[in-house]
C-alpha cells in the first residue's frame, strides 16, 4: 500500500496559489462582456409613448455603451408581437422589451399568449409613468366629488367611454368607479381619440384619457379636467388634483418597464439599470419626457420584478370584478 504524502506548508501554499492563478483567467472568460454588440430595444408601434421613450433614452445609452442602440417596432396585438420577439432572444442583455403596463394587462386578458410574462421575462429597470386625466364636459361636473355625487344619485345611468374593452384607460376608469363606489356603464371604442369625441359630443359623461391627447381640449375649455391618475399632480396641469387626493384608495399603475429574456444575468441587468437611471437623469431627457406628461422613474431589477407581479395580481382581480375574466 502506497504511503500517503502530506504537503508541507510552502508546498500547500504554492498548490493553492497555482489553482487560483489557473481559475482567474477561466473565471474572467466566463463573465459576459456587455455590450459586446448593438443593443435592440423592442417595443410596440412607432409613435406611441413607449416608442418615444425608447428613442429619447436610446442615444444616451449608446453614448455610454459605445454601441448602437436600435429601436425596433413590432406593432400589433397590444405589444404581444414585441414581447414574443424578446422572449425568444438570447438572454444576454442585447435584446430588451420596453413596454407599458399593457404587458401585465395582456397576460391577464389573453390566456393563449406565446409566452408567460412571469416566467419568460425578468426585470431590468422601471422607466417611469404615463399620466392619464379624468375629463368631463364642463357642464357635467367641476370636480371629482361632483362627478361622484352625480353618479351616486343616478346609479347605472352615467356612461363612460374608453379606447376599447380591456384597454388601459378602460381598466383605469373601472378602478376609479370601484374606489368611488359608483356604478356606470362602459362603452368602448376603437381609439383614445374616439373616447374623447364621445365626451365632447355629450354621448358619454366622462372618460380617462392621456394628458397628451386631452390637453388641447382642456386648455381651450371644451373639456373639464377633474383629476390626474399619477400619485402627484402633473406639471402640465398643476391646478388639477391627483385623484388620490380626493379618493385615498385610488391607485393606477401605468408604469413602463424595461424587460429582458429570462436567464439574463443579474449583473448585466444591474449594469443596464444603472445606465438607464443615468440617462433618465439627464436634464434634456427629463425635460422632454415631462413635456409629454411622462414622469421618469428608474428602479432596480428586483423592484421591477415585484412591480410586474403586483400588476398581474391587481389586473387579475380587477378583470374578475368587471367580468373580463372568470378566474
Amino acid at each position: 500500500m502506497a504511503e500517503r504524502r502530506t504537503l508541507g506548508p510552502w508546498q500547500a501554499f504554492l498548490y493553492v496559489a497555482g489553482a487560483i492563478l489557473w481559475a482567474v483567467p477561466n473565471f474572467a472568460c466566463a463573465q459576459q462582456k456587455f455590450p459586446a454588440k448593438p443593443v435592440r430595444l423592442v417595443g410596440p408601434a412607432a409613435g406611441n409613448i413607449a416608442d418615444t421613450v425608447s428613442r429619447t433614452i436610446g442615444p444616451r445609452l449608446a453614448e455610454g455603451w459605445r454601441q448602437p442602440v436600435i429601436i425596433e417596432n413590432r406593432a400589433g396585438a397590444g405589444g404581444t408581437l414585441a414581447a414574443a420577439t424578446v422572449a425568444k432572444a438570447a438572454p444576454d442583455g442585447h435584446t430588451m422589451l420596453l413596454i407599458s403596463g399593457q404587458f401585465a394587462l395582456g397576460a391577464v386578458l389573453q390566456p393563449n399568449l406565446p409566452y408567460q410574462v412571469l416566467k419568460d421575462f425578468v426585470g431590468v429597470s422601471q422607466i417611469g409613468y404615463s399620466t392619464s386625466v379624468l375629463v368631463v364636459a364642463p357642464a357635467t361636473a367641476k370636480s371629482v366629488k361632483e362627478l361622484v355625487a352625480l353618479a351616486q344619485a343616478q346609479p347605472g345611468k352615467l356612461i363612460f367611454s374608453s379606447g376599447g374593452a380591456g384597454s388601459n384607460n378602460h381598466m383605469t376608469a373601472e378602478q376609479f368607479g370601484f374606489n368611488a363606489g359608483i356604478k356606470a356603464v362602459h362603452v368602448g371604442f376603437k381609439s383614445g381619440s374616439e373616447e374623447l369625441i364621445e365626451v365632447l359630443a355629450g354621448r358619454a359623461h366622462y372618460c380617462m384619457a392621456s394628458v397628451a391627447a386631452a390637453l388641447p381640449m382642456i386648455r381651450d375649455g371644451r373639456l373639464q379636467a377633474l383629476g390626474v391618475t399619477t400619485p402627484a399632480r402633473s406639471p402640465l396641469l398643476p391646478n388639477v388634483p391627483a385623484i388620490v387626493e380626493v379618493l385615498p384608495g385610488f391607485s393606477r399603475d401605468a408604469s413602463f418597464g424595461l424587460f429582458a429574456p429570462a436567464g439574463t444575468p443579474l449583473s448585466i441587468r444591474w449594469q443596464i439599470g444603472r445606465d438607464v437611471a443615468r440617462a433618465l437623469d439627464q436634464p434634456d431627457v427629463r425635460d422632454r419626457l415631462q413635456g409629454m406628461a411622462f414622469a421618469p422613474v428608474s428602479s432596480t431589477p428586483e423592484e421591477l420584478d415585484k412591480i410586474l407581479r403586483e400588476q398581474v395580481a391587481t389586473f387579475t382581480a380587477l378583470a374578475q370584478k368587471v367580468g373580463l375574466r372568470t378566474k
